[in-house]
């Protein structure tokens, strides 16, 4: 994917990354370790493909509110 092809400086850039993860979820594994932990970042990229979530900070992944919205997000 784009992003795990990318220059370290693009994958800490927010912009950049959240196109990718929009196109490819799992280009949050190549994201910057700060991004995984954005809520708008990781939830495009769970919206785009589920087993992006794997890759999201534990924070999120123990965040009630997040995982509820981002399942009603997927549909």
């Amino acid at each position: 994917d784009s992003l795990g092809c990318a220059d370290e400086s693009l994958r800490k850039n927010r912009d950049f990354v959240l196109a990718a993860c929009k196109e490819n979820g799992l280009a949050l594994y190549h994201a910057d370790w700060s991004l995984k932990r954005d809520r708008d970042v990781v939830l495009a990229a769970v919206i785009e493909n589920g087993g992006a979530l794997q890759f999201a900070h534990e924070s999120l992944k123990r965040d009630r509110d997040f995982i509820s919205t981002a399942a009603q997000s997927r549909g």
